[in-house]
């Protein structure tokens, strides 16, 4: 196996190199907590625009228990969390980033998301040895979390953010 030594608590694992983790906080890259199919589209072309591998890695996306459904299906393929109440999206990201077997199992873990919160736990993923990366819109993307990753794509606000329902489209 091609791995990377990672230290676990007392222990040394390694860890696949090969195996890529993407972690997406869908609410902070739409820039709603209750996003259109149409913006999870357009979600999902970025990320498939900056992210070489997302077809071939494992993702998990999290939202609120009010867009879960339309989550759902714009995203088939990828695990989905969901959470209720504020910075739900975000606390269900940060119980998967807290699993150890994370540790065990990715070589690299990309966070799409721009918020602050993530900026310990994806440090402490780069301290053992995990490459880091983040994907975010560049208008939120934190300070600590820019310095908190090795690779950070910072997605441009000129005319390119995610499409609006218009006048008469559900939203």
């Amino acid at each position: 196996m091609v791995g990377t030594k990672v230290k676990c608590g007392s222990r040394t694992k390694t860890a696949d190199t090969n195996r890529h983790l993407v972690l997406i906080d869908v609410e902070n890259l739409a820039g709603t907590a209750c996003p259109t199919p149409v913006e999870l589209a357009w979600v999902e072309q970025r990320l498939h625009e900056v992210i070489a591998d997302f077809g071939d890695s494992q993702c998990v996306v999290a939202c609120s228990h009010r867009a879960a459904r339309t989550v759902a299906f714009a995203f088939p393929q990828a695990l989905r969390r969901w959470r209720s109440g504020r910075d739900g999206a975000d606390l269900a990201l940060l119980d998967e980033m807290s699993d150890l077997r994370v540790m065990q199992r990715y070589g690299r873990v990309t966070l799409c998301s721009g918020d602050g919160i993530f900026a310990e736990p994806l440090a402490t993923l780069a301290e053992a040895g995990i490459e880091t990366s983040v994907v975010s819109m560049a208008r939120s993307l934190s300070a600590r979390l820019r310095l908190s990753a090795r690779h950070v794509v910072a997605l441009p606000d000129n005319g390119t953010t995610p499409p609006m329902a218009g006048f008469g489209e559900a939203s």
